[in-house]
């Protein structure tokens, strides 16, 4: 073992081979000796700023091995392994990873977030059937991204008017009719590794929110609240429990001088309008209830309030800077770009009278949540990250406004690493630098407690117990991801095939009824095929061969499955049911792969000239996870 105070330490640059690419080591890693295998990862020397919200421990030691850190001292008490791969930290400021705790996962936004330091997410249940498979795929290092929290899906009473009904439990969003069926739900997402169970709005009736917490509270699971009302206000959700409200929602109703004056919904008129009329007594009352529950608030004030922070034009000109990389441009769709830009259009920022109004409404919405703090409440902070914000530059800005609020660099601080992993109820691994932990750390240039915008002086992130090379690569994809999608769902196109179904021959004609006899129909022209479901949906990666079925309507006796591209058996059952054969080599493979359907030529000239399809359904979607 060696000293730390005896040592000389080297500064260099070295690569690292992690997950397939050559990653940079910045300049503050010492180079070790070809022939040592390093035992330990060592960071060694820096300011210690560890999540807890003590006083920072200068000359500290962290010592890493394998995904987990395994010591935290000071140079004067530790020691490490002889051949321990070593980073110089001294001058630099040592934090946790950081959290954004309400994100809208897409597979792009992944290397935008490491490379500002947030190694995890919490989702706001948009993730469907692909959400536990990419958590658990990047908690077992198959590829790079933030460590992906999830809730699933969601439940609302607001119902969707792009629904179908063809869609799947596991889909977003779900409209609960019945506690019954509220309670399946729950059940079905815990089961299937949900995180925690999230209330996209304040609708449902209090004996189906009642249901829902009880059975997420059997599970020792948090649940999430949009408390935008009707029914269900802040004050209701915490009283039930509420472990956060997401978007601080329903508080500036609940805080108006006169709520009569404002429909309960959250769409009806500006957020900021209702704080303008802030009642101080309605404030300090909700703020004492929100502590004695413990129920965070993750405000999102940059999404919530545009135009209204003070550093508003220098966030658009670091936005537009950020996505000036070739290699993130080389694979980050344009359309998610162009609407980055579009929130900081001059059209979308209010002007005169509307603006004075508001303004006041902003500050007052910055003074409610700063007298929440300084009460004991903890605000958690998220950039609301999805397609149409700057992935972790949008944190970081978030940062910046609560510091405008008045928060101190260290509540910011806890409020993105500590408080946000007690949220999950993550804190036994994650949110502090603590012997036993994951080692998810990130190394500022700068100091944050002189000032919050240091944050983002981020020189190294180490995920997982590794040094992440904070460059953009051009072939940067997740294994899960089909074209340029993000949680696209299981079965694409069910609007289309709602209308194909509603046809008065899109399976209710003659050719898509199953022939007399229980014969599986043979016409001489096919009909259009269209899936409404396949099940399984995910399959283990070389499990052996694996029978799918896929249901559907449409289909004829010479129907085909193709899978990836290629024929697979197919067994027609009828003209609604196929069932498909994979065997171990189609399974060898983890991602996710379509399945779509082909009827023989002819097609019917109705479906053809209608523009209803060529005789290939759409597709269903296969998810092959890892064999872990």
């Amino acid at each position: 073992m060696r000293k730390v105070g005896y040592c000389v330490f080297a500064l260099g640059l070295s690569f690292v081979l992690l997950f397939g690419i050559y990653h940079h080591v910045p300049a503050a890693q010492a180079q070790q000796p070809a022939a040592l295998a390093p035992t330990a990862l060592v960071i060694v020397g820096g300011t210690l700023i560890d999540g807890n919200g003590g006083a920072p421990v200068p000359d500290s030691v962290i010592v890493i091995q394998g995904n987990r850190i395994t010591r935290v001292a000071t140079t004067s008490q530790a020691s490490y392994p002889a051949n321990a791969r070593v980073i110089n930290a001294a001058g630099r400021f040592i934090l946790p990873g950081l959290f954004d705790s309400q994100v809208s996962y897409a597979w792009y936004l992944g290397e935008g977030l490491i490379n500002h330091g947030v190694t995890s997410t919490i989702d706001v249940g948009t993730s469907g059937e692909m959400a536990v498979p990419y958590r658990d795929a990047v908690f077992h290092g198959k590829f790079i991204g933030p460590r992906a929290f999830t809730g699933v899906s969601r439940l609302a009473a607001e119902y969707d008017r792009t629904s179908t009904g063809l869609e799947g439990p596991m889909t977003p969003t779900q409209f609960p009719k019945s506690v019954q069926e509220a309670r399946d739900l729950v059940r079905l997402w815990i089961a299937a590794g949900a995180d925690y169970i999230i209330f996209d709005d304040g609708g449902l009736s209090m004996e189906i929110s009642r249901a829902v917490f009880d059975e997420a509270n059997r599970a020792n699971k948090p649940v999430f609240t949009r408390a935008y009302g009707p029914v269900m206000f802040p004050k209701e959700a915490a009283l039930l429990g509420s472990g956060s409200l997401p978007h601080s929602a329903g508080i500036g109703i609940a805080v108006a001088k006169d709520p009569s004056k404002w429909q309960a919904r959250r769409d009806d008129r500006n957020e900021l309008d209702r704080y303008a009329e802030m009642d101080e007594a309605k404030a300090k009352e909700l703020i004492a209830l929100l502590v004695q529950h413990k129920v965070a608030l993750v405000p999102t004030f940059v999404i919530n309030f545009p135009g209204y922070p003070k550093d508003w034009a220098r966030f658009e000109a670091e936005a537009r800077q950020m996505f000036t990389d070739p290699d993130l441009l080389a694979y980050y769709p344009q359309t998610a770009i162009q609407s980055v830009f579009a929130r900081f259009a001059r059209g979308r920022i209010d002007q005169g009278e509307v603006r004075e109004r508001r303004m006041r409404g902003y500050q007052n919405a910055l003074r409610f949540h700063k007298m929440f703090v300084d009460a004991g409440g903890r605000l958690v902070v998220s950039g609301n990250t999805n397609s149409t914000k700057a992935p972790g530059l949008d944190m970081h800005h978030e940062m910046q406004v609560m510091a405008e609020a008045g928060l101190t660099p260290m509540q910011i601080i806890q409020g993105s690493t500590k408080w946000a992993a007690e949220m999950v109820r993550k804190q036994g691994i994650l949110g502090t630098i603590e012997a036993g932990k994951l080692a998810d750390v990130i190394i500022l240039r700068e100091n944050p407690l002189q000032g919050i915008r240091s944050i983002g002086s981020v020189e190294t992130v180490i995920f997982d117990g590794k040094v992440v090379d904070r460059a953009y690569h051009s072939t940067y994809r997740s294994p899960f991801t089909i074209g340029s999608g993000s949680s696209t769902p299981t079965v694409g196109a069910l609007q289309w095939v709602a209308a194909l179904k509603n046809n008065n021959r899109g399976g209710g004609g003659q050719q898509g009824q199953q022939a007399a006899g229980g014969a599986v129909p043979d016409p001489a022209n096919s009909p259009q095929p269209a899936i409404e479901a396949i099940n399984p949906y995910i399959v283990t990666q070389d499990s052996g061969t694996v029978t799918l079925t896929l249901k559907g309507i449409n289909f004829v006796r010479k129907s085909a499955a193709y899978f990836d591209g290629r024929p697979v058996p197919t067994q027609v059952v009828s003209s609604t049911e196929i069932q498909v054969t994979l065997d171990t080599g189609a399974l060898r493979t983890a991602g996710r792969f379509d399945l779509v359907v082909k009827n023989p030529e002819p097609i019917d000239p109705y479906f053809k000239d209608g523009m209803w399809g060529n005789g290939t359904s759409n597709p269903a979607r296969l998810i092959v996870n890892y064999k872990y």
